[in-house]
């Protein structure tokens, strides 16, 4: 195998130079045979392009002269057998010459440049994105696996044929996993039924899908594949007759009809009967579905008339209908499917579609190349698939850390979509389980981004809601609306969640800039400094200085620690004082009298004044909910920025206790720009519409609820409700409890209290 894990049988350790007993005559001859076999399939390329070929297959041999495969054969066998997939696919001579050249770099010393040289850039460039990164580069093998796929991945999204290629490998691989050691079966399998399975039905490329998941269930779960097998064959000597029987009538009635229609007998894989009955607790007779036939027509109307008298024919299982022709699979998937119930009762699924759509249902992606002829705008290739991968370069562009790009992507290979439709009728596709939030990116990130509110069928939704097929979604938009970092517990697409956590970053590395900034003209105020020295030429040496004094790369790196609390404003600013007495700068002593008598008796770092606006650089304690009015300290928690507590909050007297240099004195401004949340407990007489009376009392107290907790435990004659308010000020704190005590069926209100109630 080529690529990204070295999990090819064969390689590493399964892999050595020739033994001193020579090859048997028909492992020496199996190169050339099977070299003969591939040029059989090249019909389609030209004489030039079938020479090309050959060359990268002469070159190739040369390259593994004296590997060996586990099972014995020559290891140019493998290359070869890959190219013969891609032959199968009709892929183009580039292609074929990548896939024969494709463990060339990694495993016989050949170099980039090399191949370039031999055979152009594009052949190159293709085996360079499926060519293993160098082990020593990482520390971990999670970190390797991560970084190795977002390569393939990217090569892929530039040029599809990567993963084409990368398919057959694996397919090759698979097929021969027997003759590797047995206590790799496990992670090989795992690794193909997990990502690679998943690619290839992303790319509509179904019957590399279910090879894949059939070969990794036979070696995955050896025992159970042998058994289902068994009982299978069991069912299917059973069912023989009453299937020829529906078989038969069928193509009957269609003769009757006077139509031309090819019938073929389809069986569900071993894999999905495996994974129909560990999901839904199914005993192998229960699941009734086992046999299904396709019927591929001429055209799209007869699809239809097809449907319409295999109805006439047999009663359709309600709710088993399924029109894949109208709206498409996101991986470019076109079928009509029915389940209908035959003779004896049993179920039996049908499958209508024309031979075009049967090879896109096949080779999906590949299919691109073998309609090449007849789709020169190539917008085939633009429907199956190809916006996945073009997603894929936009997550890679707000996301470096290769785990959270793997992360991100795997989400996205979810095979089940819901289909919904933008106010214009616009179809749109999305994973299972995806949100209001998803559809907004999945239109632009713009509009993501600025999502306030939206509507599904014209009724108002939260953000929340998951989407249904036949959905008609709305999203209102705000100009000055940001992400919200709660919406990633709740997106479902590799796309959102890495535009919203981008934004996130970028939004709170500036504001700790800014937070950092004022905490370091403050902590130089104490040392007698009145203002920072300025960023231009003249403090250039004593930025650099600085920088080398705390480690930091760069002034704006230096102040957004500063602001997430990782460095200390105080002990910075001592330090650029000494550095610019040495310059000959004297400190005001008035100014630092009056800034040391004026300041909170614990801090010398001055005083931030907060209104509401700083955003992702500040928090507010949860355990205490300080708000306007309350008296407040500010604690520089490591990597986590400023967090405001109320001054009697235990949480905060511990930790003072402990760090107490990390306290910086905070006063809230004279008008906060937003109410601020706390805490209530509500302890009322249970009764009917009591939680709506209560309700409404905070709803005239101008108090917006938030959250509310009604407790596990069953509800007595009294019961406490726990609500979570967002008041403007304490006055207006207080207003609220003074309403609810007037409430009926109310008997206490009171502010939750840190370590209380």
């Amino acid at each position: 195998m080529s690529a990204v894990l070295d999990t090819t049988p064969g390689k590493g350790k399964g892999k050595r130079p020739a033994a001193p007993a020579l090859p048997s005559p028909a492992a020496a001859n199996a190169a050339a045979a099977s070299f003969a076999a591939l040029t059989a399939r090249l019909d389609y390329l030209d004489a030039g392009e079938v020479e090309q070929v050959r060359k990268a297959y002469r070159f190739a041999d040369t390259a593994h002269l004296g590997q060996i495969r586990a099972s014995g054969e020559p290891y140019i066998t493998h290359p070869i057998a890959v190219a013969a997939q891609c032959a199968e696919w009709k892929l183009d001579a580039q292609a074929l010459m990548a896939a024969l050249l494709h463990d060339a770099i990694e495993d016989c010393g050949v170099t980039k440049p090399e191949l370039i040289e031999r055979f152009g850039a594009p052949v190159a460039e293709l085996v360079d994105g499926l060519t293993k990164l160098d082990k020593l580069q990482f520390n971990t093998r999670e970190e390797s696996q991560a970084e190795s796929f977002r390569k393939m991945l990217l090569a892929m999204a530039r040029d599809v044929r990567v993963i084409l290629i990368k398919l057959a490998d694996r397919t090759h691989n698979m097929r021969t996993l027997d003759d590797v050691p047995r206590e790799k079966w496990t992670r090989i399998s795992s690794e193909t039924l997990e990502i690679y399975a998943p690619i290839a039905h992303r790319l509509g490329l179904n019957q590399t899908y279910r090879e894949l998941q059939e070969l990794a269930f036979r070696h995955l779960r050896p025992w159970r594949y042998t058994v289902l097998s068994k009982a299978v064959t069991k069912a299917r000597n059973r069912r023989r007759d009453l299937i020829q029987k529906v078989q038969r009538e069928v193509e009957g009635a269609f003769e009757q009809a006077g139509m031309n229609v090819r019938i073929a007998g389809r069986e569900k894989t071993l894999y999905s009967v495996y994974r129909k009955m560990d999901e839904k607790h199914l005993s192998f007779a229960q699941v009734t579905d086992i046999y299904g036939f396709r019927v591929i027509v001429p055209s799209v109307i007869d699809c239809y008339t097809a449907l319409g008298l295999l109805h006439q024919m047999y009663k359709p299982v309600p709710g088993k209908f399924k029109d894949h022709i109208a709206i498409p699979k996101v991986n470019g998937y076109q079928s009509l499917h029915t389940t209908l119930v035959g003779p004896s009762g049993v179920n039996v699924e049908f499958q209508m579609r024309t031979e075009a759509m049967h090879v896109v249902a096949e080779s999906g992606v590949a299919a691109h190349w073998l309609y090449k002829a007849s789709d020169q705008d190539g917008e085939g290739a633009d429907r199956l698939g190809t916006k996945w991968l073009q997603s894929l370069l936009d997550i890679q562009h707000e996301t470096r850390d290769a785990a959270e790009f793997w992360d991100h992507v795997k989400i996205d290979l979810f095979p089940d979509a819901v289909y919904v439709f933008t106010p214009k009728s616009q179809i749109m596709a999305l994973p299972r389980g995806a949100t209001v939030v998803d559809f907004a990116y999945s239109i632009h990130s713009n509009i993501g981004d600025r999502t306030v509110a939206a509507k599904i069928n014209g009724v108002q939704v939260p953000l929340r809601t998951e989407l249904k097929n036949g959905d008609v979604v709305e999203v209102v938009t705000a100009p000055v609306s940001t992400p919200n970092p709660a919406w990633l517990g709740f997106v479902r697409t590799g796309r959102a969640r890495s535009k919203i956590r981008h934004h996130l970053k970028t939004l709170a590395q500036a504001e700790s800039q800014d937070l950092g900034e004022k905490l370091l003209a403050q902590a130089l105020r104490a040392e007698g400094l009145e203002k920072l020295p300025a960023d231009d030429e003249e403090h250039k040496g004593i930025w650099e200085k600085l920088l080398r004094f705390t480690g930091s790369r760069s002034r704006a790196e230096l102040l957004t620690d500063i602001g997430l609390g990782k460095r200390i404003a105080s002990i910075v600013a001592k330090r650029l004082m000494t550095m610019l007495a040495e310059r000959g700068e004297k400190p005001d002593a008035l100014l630092i009298t009056r800034e040391r008598y004026t300041a909170h008796e614990n801090v010398s770092q001055g005083e931030v004044i907060l209104d509401g606006s700083e955003n992702a650089s500040v928090q507010f304690a949860t355990c205490c909910r300080p708000v306007p009015g309350d008296g407040i300290v500010g604690y520089l928690g490591r990597g986590e920025g400023l967090v405001v507590h109320t001054e009697d909050c235990a949480v905060a007297k511990r930790l003072q206790h402990k760090d107490a240099e990390r306290f910086i004195s905070v006063e809230w401004a004279d008008e906060p720009i937003r109410p601020f949340e706390t805490g209530l407990l509500v302890t009322v007489v249970n009764g009917k519409g009591v939680l709506a009376r209560v309700a409404a009392a905070l709803a005239s107290a101008e108090a917006d609820i938030a959250h509310v907790d009604m407790g596990d435990e069953r509800a007595q004659d009294a019961t406490d409700l726990r609500f979570v308010v967002a008041v403007r000020d304490l006055t207006h704190l207080e207003a609220v409890i003074r309403t609810l005590k007037r409430t009926p069926s109310v008997m206490r209100a009171q502010r939750i209290r840190p370590g209380g109630g």
